[in-house]
């Protein structure tokens, strides 16, 4: 640089005159804090050898240096403002990046551009990106999802990169696609269920014949490892979280505790010995249509019960479960039953209706239980008692979730074993709905 000149960029977070202090140095708290991450400051600093945060006292003192400095520059020679909007999208367009020829090198060069959930990803090569996309032929630019929060959008393209990096394959493309669809819709709080504190994570069940196509695991070890499939659709979703939406730990993604399943968490209904109709054809698909639901979902919940042969008394022990006093709210549940348990219901002639009813009735707490332990509220047990109120709902008691539908009930797991479990839904009610969709074929 030549003497006489500098060069500098700066951005500004600007408030409405008026704005409380405290207000103004939250706002200037949070995008420092955020800085000192190492992640972030690896990418600030691929562009910028040196990040300065002003205080708000110092950038104001600074600002009319640089409007009359700026507006010399623009005055002067008569320049003219032309409006033009850049998305963020179009900002996030697609790059293609020079790396070593070296796998190791790749996976470590992934590794420091932060774009991995902790474990090595798969680099995404131009030629397997392709090979992913072509699993869907609407142009790659499309949007499939938007963050609300942020404005960030979801390409096709983005996501197939994501999926790549996952390990997918490109026959696992379409249930990703869906899942981002249906997280798109209003009610699932896309936003809110993956920055809260109550660290939930998208759980994707898999219905109909798409999941045996593509090889998915209904059975022995639904939630263990050891299925291609189902580890790495599930991951995908945790990767475009991260790297597309800039859902980072610790910045915008304030989990208390997280869970386990923030890694993957991605089953196939069991169709093999399922007394019930696939849950796509309930959600009212057309038969051979397949779907993907989607649910933030707390923590697992084991439910182990060897000695019940009842229906009452297996559902008993899962409802519960559903209603123990730290999860008992009025969210939603995901129960997915054991064959051994199933098989009970499917041989007394109970239907998956009447299963929902049961739960309900059973999963509940009184009044003063709930006083106990500081959880109860007016205004839930009015939302739940008040007009329109079902049927099941017990006065002076407070039930899991507000009515029956609230329960997804279906079958997964192997042969073996009275274990069953249930999944509560992220935080304190209902802040996040369950959504679903069909699964797209569209090579």
């Amino acid at each position: 640089m030549p003497d006489g000149f500098s060069s500098d960029t700066w951005l500004d977070l600007a408030a409405p005159a008026g704005t409380r202090p405290a207000i103004i140095a939250r706002l200037h708290a949070v995008p420092k804090d955020a800085a000192a991450d190492r992640v972030v400051r690896a990418k600030l600093g691929g562009d910028c050898p040196e990040v300065v945060f002003n205080t708000p006292a110092e950038f104001k003192a600074i600002l009319p240096g640089e409007t009359d400095r700026c507006g010399i520059l623009v005055n002067e020679p008569g320049i003219k403002v032309e409006r033009r909007v850049q998305t963020m999208a179009a900002a996030l367009s697609p790059r293609i990046h020079e790396v070593p020829d070296d796998l190791l090198a790749a996976i470590d060069w992934c590794y420091e551009q932060g774009w991995t959930d902790g474990l090595p990803v798969v680099p995404p090569a131009v030629d397997r990106v392709k090979a992913v996309l072509a699993a869907d032929s609407r142009p790659a630019e499309t949007v499939i999802c938007r963050h609300p929060a942020t404005g960030l959008d979801l390409s096709l393209h983005a996501a197939a990169v994501n999926a790549v990096m996952a390990g997918c394959l490109p026959g696992h493309f379409p249930v990703l696609v869906a899942a981002f669809e249906a997280m798109d819709l209003e009610g699932f709080n896309f936003h809110g269920s993956t920055a809260s504190t109550g660290g939930s994570a998208p759980l994707l069940i898999v219905s109909g014949p798409y999941a045996d196509a593509i090889g998915m695991n209904g059975d022995v070890n639904l939630f263990g490892p050891g299925n291609r499939a189902n580890a790495t659709i599930g991951r995908a979703v945790r990767l475009i979280l991260r790297n597309v939406f800039q859902m980072l730990p610790g910045i915008s993604d304030k989990s208390t505790q997280g869970n386990p399943g923030k890694y993957s968490l991605c089953i196939a209904e069991r169709a093999r010995g399922n007394p019930w109709p696939p849950l796509c054809e309930a959600q009212g698909y057309a038969k051979g249509v397949s779907s993907v639901t989607c649910y933030a979902a707390g923590g697992f919940c084991n439910v182990e019960n060897h000695g019940g042969n009842t229906p009452e008394q297996v559902l008993g022990s899962v409802a519960d479960a559903m209603a123990n006093y730290g999860c008992i709210t009025l969210g939603q549940s995901v129960v997915i039953l054991a064959p051994e348990h199933m098989q009970i219901l499917g041989a007394a002639g109970w239907s998956r209706e009447r299963a929902q009813e049961f739960l309900f009735g059973a999963a509940k707490r009184p009044v003063d239980g709930m006083r106990s332990v500081g959880k109860y509220r007016d205004r839930e047990y009015d939302a739940q008692h008040g007009a329109g109120a079902h049927g099941l709902a017990e006065a002076g008691f407070v039930h899991r979730g507000l009515s029956p539908r609230d329960i997804l009930i279906t079958m997964g797991g192997g042969d073996a074993g009275g274990h069953s479990c249930f999944l509560p839904s992220w935080s304190r009610g209902r802040g996040s709905i369950m959504q679903h969709k069909p699964i797209t074929v569209r090579s």
